[in-house]
């Protein structure tokens, strides 16, 4: 005997939306929501927003299972993290030892000087944002400075300014 089923009807759904947690959800999964975790997951959710919003914060904190205060803690202890919006350029000074001693404080004036901003400010324009670290490891190469992301070994007060300048540059 045969049953005369209708095929189930397929049903368009529409295209998921860009759901940035989404993201973060994917970091807490691949971890399996562990709290010793938690440095890896604040820096998938620094590379989806750009900075730690305290929604996103809290938002890592209850799928952790920890208090805000610890996750709020450790994104202010580590240099890397950041709770403010960034520029579109970074620029990270060096001021571990070997950098100060080889001149490092000198990249940073001539850089405050250029941008008109201090250490830990963004420019009014969003370009660039100015930032110290107290080591990133590149003591062989000093000063180093960090330009969006790549690292640059032996940079003079003139070749960091040269730098930003072409940051400066409207596009």
């Amino acid at each position: 005997m045969q049953t005369s089923q209708k095929p189930p009807k397929l049903v368009r759904k529409p295209p998921p939306q860009d759901n940035p947690f989404k993201r973060i959800d994917i970091a807490l999964k691949r971890n399996h929501y562990q709290p010793d975790a938690l440095i890896e997951i604040l820096h998938a959710a620094q590379n989806t927003f750009g900075y730690l919003e305290a929604d996103t914060l809290a938002y890592i904190a209850k799928n952790l299972k920890l208090p805000l205060s610890r996750v709020y803690g450790v994104a202010t202890f580590y240099h890397l993290f950041t709770l403010k919006p960034g520029g579109k350029h970074t620029c990270v000074v060096c001021l571990g030892t070997a950098c100060y001693v080889k001149g490092s404080q000198k990249v940073l004036a001539a850089l405050e000087q250029q941008t008109k901003i201090q250490a830990g400010e963004t420019t009014s324009d969003g370009q660039i944002s100015l930032l110290t670290a107290r080591c990133i490891g590149a003591c062989g190469i000093a000063p180093a400075v960090v330009f969006d992301g790549q690292v640059a070994g032996q940079v003079s007060p003139a070749a960091a300014l040269v730098k930003v300048e072409g940051w400066e540059t409207p596009e």
